[in-house]
């Protein structure tokens, strides 16, 4: 709240208002839309933009996400609802293995949903006192942005039966995507005309209005045409007086009742059933509302506190568990719209939920003759930018491979197999990749600038001064018993390969590391000393230390003396307990160029190759 104690009633009210009343507009269709993702009546969709969204606007550290429904995670909700409320079979190939529904007490969708939100608020709050949101970092933007995509795909799959209008069975478990297309295209001949003319109209018309429209507009008005509430509106009002619904035979949004939900408690009974779902919900609603609060963050230059934002979400969770709501989590587009029209505090959230719970008071059985294949066109439109990320993989690719397959692995995965798993999958990926990355260490010979005291990586500058007798090798990344044998082989092979002029060249003709090769030594050209540039050894283990023991003290034996530049406190004090700084000749500098003087000093005047 500490937004409310330096708020400016003077500059920022008018703007407050102005945008909590657009996104209010903008909450409505998108509301009851996503809503139908989660299999819950679409009424949820409005209390998710109130109960928790206020409690959010009190402890939330961001001044300009718009909260409450978002399209993947009501659909990660929605999957838990199908499968604990008898929504769907399973996928056929698993038939044998999965429990029968007559075996399953049989729960409500709403008592499902509300039971994921109370867990999810648990699992928020739990990583709220034991401070864990860093651990959330472990799912990389890349894995995040394929697991969003590919969920896009699953949120899209789901939309097709409303779209045409189709009466096909619903899939739950792996597999589920493939399942549901065959069942497409089995049942192609039930079809409904008119359902799938209004959905191409809609996504038509909606799209044309994000291309021509609101760019025109935003250039004479801070505030967008609502054209999601319009097509809402159309809808309702065709089947409200020309019966459309019923001459066409149209699925309806169905009852929504009137006033405020009641307060009722989560049935308990569930919590084993979502416990694992619910965590899962709980971490991805709460990186995609942290990284959309840093992007507008960086753009508005404040702080947030991620670790406040887990109490903010888990006490809205826990709030919105009571009075009938699905998890929430930011949503990009209403919160690009309560940034641009001028949005200031999250007294426009307040605003928007005021506005909000007027209008279940008074017009909520309004809606209740709108087509749902409008509905399911908004849904479709509005995934048009994450079903888009999968362009990003290009890029990502070309800026890494290694992030590149942790895109591809985590998108195949969640939409070929399932979400949950997808994630998994994505997950363990990204730790292999982390893995992978520390036991290449970044190892390369240095050379120095002429006439400066600055050394730099040989191969990459075109005129650098090799210093006769004296090796420099820079080391970068961690020292351990995984790669201590990479260490020992790199080194060898930049010595071997050690030589003023063209000899130098020979090292990229060397052959890589071989971790079936010997270790020893075989050094041809004459070194006096090798200076290990440690200024990027993050860290060193036990076994890393004695690594650099023995090579130093092989080294030694041959009258050659090893000169540590630049190792960290933390690592000189590992390689001194290790005994590494005892072995004859090992000296310690801060930097290399005082390593390279004092080895000259101890050097026959020589002549200096300088290569061009």
């Amino acid at each position: 709240v500490t937004w409310l104690a330096d708020y400016s009633w003077k500059h920022d009210l008018v703007k407050d208002i102005v945008s909590g009343c657009t996104v209010a507009i903008m909450n409505i269709p998108q509301g009851m839309a996503y809503a139908l993702l989660g299999n819950v009546p679409p009424v949820v969709g409005i209390y998710m933009a109130i109960f928790p969204v206020l409690v959010y606007a009190f402890l939330g550290t961001s001044r300009h996400v718009a909260m409450g429904s978002f399209a993947v995670i009501c659909l990660m909700t929605g999957k838990v609802v199908s499968e604990l409320s008898g929504g769907g079979p399973p996928a056929p190939m698993f038939n044998s293995t999965s429990p029968t529904s007559t075996s399953l007490p049989v729960y409500s969708p709403l008592e499902v949903a509300v039971c994921v939100t109370f867990m999810v608020s648990i699992y928020q709050l739990l990583m709220y006192v034991f401070r864990m949101g860093i651990m959330c970092s472990l799912l990389s933007e890349t894995l995040v942005n394929g697991f969003t995509a590919g969920a896009a795909i699953h949120v899209f799959t789901s939309q097709i039966k409303d779209l045409l209008g189709m009466k096909i069975r619903k899939y739950n478990g792996n597999f589920q995507i493939i399942y549901t297309y065959i069942e497409v295209f089995k049942n192609l001949s039930t079809i409904n005309t008119a359902a799938s003319i209004i959905s191409l109209t809609t996504v038509v018309v909606l799209l044309l209005d994000g291309k021509f429209v609101k760019p025109w507009v935003s250039q004479r008005s801070v505030i967008p045409v609502p054209i999601e509430l319009i097509a809402v509106t159309v809808g309702t009002l065709a089947s409200t007086f020309w019966d459309i619904h019923a001459k066409y035979n149209l699925t309806t949004v169905g009852h929504i009742s009137i006033g405020l939900p009641g307060f009722h408690s989560p049935n308990f009974e569930l919590v084993p059933a979502v416990a694992v779902d619910s965590f899962i919900i709980a971490v991805i609603a709460y990186i995609v509302t942290v990284s959309m609060a840093l992007i507008f963050a960086q753009k508005m230059k404040y702080e947030i506190d991620a670790n406040q934002e887990l109490l903010a979400q888990g006490a809205g969770n826990l709030v919105g568990s009571f009075l009938s709501c699905m998890p929430f989590a930011a949503s990009l587009s209403r919160s690009m719209i309560q940034q641009t029209t001028g949005g200031r505090t999250q007294l426009a959230s307040i605003i928007c939920a005021a506005i909000l719970t007027v209008v279940l008071v008074s017009f909520g059985p309004v809606f209740e003759p709108l087509p749902r294949c409008i509905l399911a066109s908004l849904i479709v439109v509005a995934l048009k930018g994450i079903l888009l990320q999968v362009k990003d993989v290009v890029k990502i690719w070309q800026m890494s491979a290694l992030d590149g397959m942790v895109w591809v692995a985590t998108y195949v995965t969640v939409i070929l197999v399932e979400i949950d798993i997808g994630l998994l999958v994505g997950l363990i990926v990204s730790i292999v990749t982390i893995l992978f990355r520390g036991l290449r260490p970044l190892i390369y010979p240095l050379s120095r600038l002429p006439y400066t005291d600055i050394y730099v990586e040989s191969s990459r500058y075109g005129k650098v001064e090799d210093i006769n007798g004296v090796c420099i090798i820079h080391y970068g990344g961690g020292l351990n018993f995984a790669n201590k044998s990479c260490f020992r082989q790199e080194v060898n092979r930049i010595m071997n390969s050690y030589g003023p002029g063209e000899e130098k060249a020979q090292l990229k003709s060397m052959p890589k590391f071989d971790s079936s090769k010997s270790l020893s030594l075989d050094i041809e050209k004459e070194i006096t000393f090798l200076v290990l540039d440690l200024t990027g050894l993050q860290y060193v283990d036990p076994s890393g230390a004695e690594a650099v023991k023995t090579l130093a003290s092989e080294l030694a034996s041959r009258s050659t003396s090893v000169y540590l530049a630049g190792p960290s406190g933390s690592v000189c004090d590992v390689l001194q307990r290790c005994g590494v700084l005892n072995v004859p000749g090992l000296l310690c500098f801060p930097t290399v160029h005082d390593a390279v003087v004092f080895a000259q000093s101890k050097l026959p005047k020589v002549i200096h190759s300088i290569r061009l």
